[in-house]
């Protein structure tokens, strides 16, 4: 199969063209500087140059494809980000795909999250995306509507930390706190649960949904269904030779800033139903195993 994948270099996105290569798919990736064409190439991908914003070449790059995995999405969690400007991009960019794609058959699978399904406990594949959230991200309710339009369209709901060898996702943005503030700080108790994927486990079942997934298939990639956010802050502590803190929800948000959300919430979330539809099984270390090998702190 050819496949078309946004995100072709990112964190995600570059094990998801490995993963594809190694099936035996060709891979055409999105890039859109001379640097993310060169590894592109490195990778053994064709280049396909554009962005998230340019929709023409987002729908020239899915015309040209048997299949489309879209994993880009434009995370800026500073004081100066603009979630909704992402979202938005996020929701044209889908639209541009799925209309290519409409009544064709051909696969699309679209990147989501499951930190926001059911908070305070355990999210399944069942569960709805809720309307209203603190964080407007559009992705699932944009791609699935093309179900009904012809195209083999599945949303990819992956938990808050997708982890591992070169990740500069939440896990290096709490390191990077503790580091500063001299302490791994967790909420309360620090009983909130985070769910969590090994990015290769991640990449693998969205070669399998890409493959097999039905229309309207909503899948987990989830492998450690709730770590307490204490451990997570103990295990950063002990490889910095820092304490692990309790902090009240009053000092969160002038501790970890943009993350004081995410550092709080409980979002554990389970994998039962995907791993039964399509045999997938992680198989990779989880995230306190994987924190403790301690490539994370080099």
């Amino acid at each position: 199969m050819r496949v078309f994948v946004t995100g072709a270099t990112g964190f995600i996105g570059s094990a998801v063209v490995r993963e594809l290569l190694e099936a035996g798919h060709n891979v055409t990736g999105l890039a859109r500087s001379d640097q993310a064409a060169a590894s592109v190439t490195a990778a053994g991908a064709e280049v396909h140059r554009g962005s998230l914003a340019d929709l023409d070449s987002l729908r020239a790059g899915a015309a040209e494809a048997d299949g489309v995995i879209h994993t880009a999405y434009i995370h800026d969690f500073s004081p100066t980000g603009d979630p909704a400007a992402a979202a938005r991009t996020d929701g044209q960019a889908i639209q541009a795909l799925g209309e290519t794609l409409a009544g064709s058959g051909r696969p699309l699978v679209v990147a989501s999250g499951s930190a926001l399904l059911a908070p305070g406990r355990l999210a399944t594949e069942d569960d709805d995306m809720p309307e209203d959230t603190p964080h407007p991200r559009v992705s699932e309710r944009a791609a699935l509507s093309f179900a009904r339009r012809g195209v083999r369209v599945s949303a990819m709901r992956l938990p808050p930390s997708v982890h591992g060898q070169g990740d500069h996702g939440f896990v290096p943005g709490l390191i990077g706190i503790a580091r500063a503030k001299g302490l791994a700080a967790y909420v309360g108790d620090g009983s909130n649960r985070w769910a969590a994927v090994h990015r290769l486990d991640a990449a693998r079942l969205f070669r399998l949904a890409l493959e097999s997934a039905p229309a309207g298939t909503r899948l987990h990639a989830v492998g450690d269904e709730g770590v307490p956010f204490r451990d997570i802050a103990a295990v950063i502590g002990r490889h910095l030779d820092l304490p692990a803190t309790s902090i009240s929800r009053e000092e969160a948000d002038a501790h970890f800033g943009g993350f004081a959300l995410f550092a709080s919430m409980d979002v554990p979330a389970g994998s039962a139903i995907t791993q039964q539809r399509f045999g997938w099984r992680p198989v990779q270390p989880g995230l306190i195993a994987d924190l403790d090998e301690g490539h994370y702190f080099s």
